[in-house]
């Protein structure tokens, strides 16, 4: 008995850990208390992507409405996070590496002059008048950072408000849900 639970420890410590959806940023292709799997090691093998659902530690001050590292204005995203970052965990998308310009037209990101449509998943797009839905003036994501949006654009808490957040601070990638039993399956 003592074997398998150190086992499972060590697992969850450093290979896959569960987590729990605790929000609706990433509706609909996760919806609140759903239950995922998180690879915790394949950024040691291969490179963060967009496209990719992350698991993350945010800025410092993101969990608390305390938002930009950086002075901007309204119609630009956030440059830079806090120094700093929160013990919390999010879930977001990558949508955009290290040195990709960033925009936001209709809540959908525009990398590098290109509207990013969603590829294979659905997002909840927000209206002109939503708060981040347009923000038409360029960031560059800083070298070792990436851009993060939730799914549900204009009910999500991410990179538009506490910039593109370092590559040190993700935990890791989400590759499966387990619950609830008619939701199973891979992302």
């Amino acid at each position: 008995m003592a074997l398998a639970l150190g086992l499972a420890l060590l697992i969850q410590a450093f290979l896959i850990k569960p987590y729990q959806i605790p929000s609706g940023s990433m509706e609909p292709t996760l919806d609140i208390n759903q239950r995922i799997l998180v690879n915790r090691f394949i950024y040691h093998f291969t490179d963060p992507k967009p496209g990719d659902v992350v698991v993350f530690h945010p800025p410092a001050g993101a969990d608390r409405q305390l938002q930009c590292g950086a002075d901007h204005t309204d119609d630009e995203p956030c440059p830079e996070p806090t120094a700093d970052k929160s013990s919390e965990t999010f879930i977001k998308r990558i949508v955009a590496g290290p040195g990709d310009t960033v925009s936001i037209k209709n809540g959908l990101p525009v990398v590098n002059g290109t509207v990013l449509e969603p590829d294979g998943y659905k997002i909840n797009p927000c209206g002109p008048a939503g708060s981040g839905c347009n923000m038409p003036k360029e960031i560059t994501v800083p070298p070792d950072h990436f851009f993060m949006m939730g799914d549900n654009r204009g009910q999500s808490d991410d990179s538009r408000f506490w910039g593109p957040l370092p590559e040190e601070w993700l935990i890791g990638k989400a590759f499966a849900t387990y619950w609830p039993p008619n939701r199973i399956g891979g992302l």
